[in-house]
């Protein structure tokens, strides 16, 4: 199964939390940390990082914070996704048994089954919107 990497996770809480907050303005970088559970730090980054990526834009100044650039339909998950997947260079085989150089590239007998796994899984992301997510929450009364 592809799960994504701690840094996506996090990417993810912090637009999620964004699309909650949308009608409110800017949310300060603190505050989406704490209602995440996002170390600060860690969330500094990866939200410069998704500044480029056109899915979320900052205001400077003490009413200034974060904010997503578009509707909260209008992101999915797998635009992330691939958003950062790209910032963290070439992918790699999902299952690999080393994570620097896998003995077994271009001799894998897994690694059509992996990249079907793959897709799959970004069928999903890429048909769930953050707005998908928050409707969900919603009903179950996570919002």
């Amino acid at each position: 199964m592809f799960i994504p990497h701690k840094k996506s996770q996090y990417a993810l809480r912090a637009i999620y939390e964004l699309a909650k907050r949308k009608n409110n303005g800017p949310t300060k970088i603190s505050e989406i940390a704490a209602a995440q559970g996002i170390p600060r730090r860690f969330l500094e980054v990866i939200l410069n990082q998704l500044k480029s990526s056109g899915i979320v834009a900052s205001k400077r100044g003490f009413y200034g914070g974060y904010f997503l650039t578009k509707s909260a339909e209008k992101v999915s998950v797998g635009d992330v996704l691939r958003f950062l997947e790209k910032k963290q260079g070439p992918s790699h085989c999902i299952a690999c048994v080393s994570q620097t150089a896998c003995p077994f590239v271009d001799q894998c007998a897994f690694s059509i089954l992996w990249k079907n796994v793959k897709t799959a899984a970004f069928n999903i992301y890429d048909d769930t919107s953050m707005q998908d997510l928050l409707d969900a929450n919603a009903q179950v009364g996570l919002g």
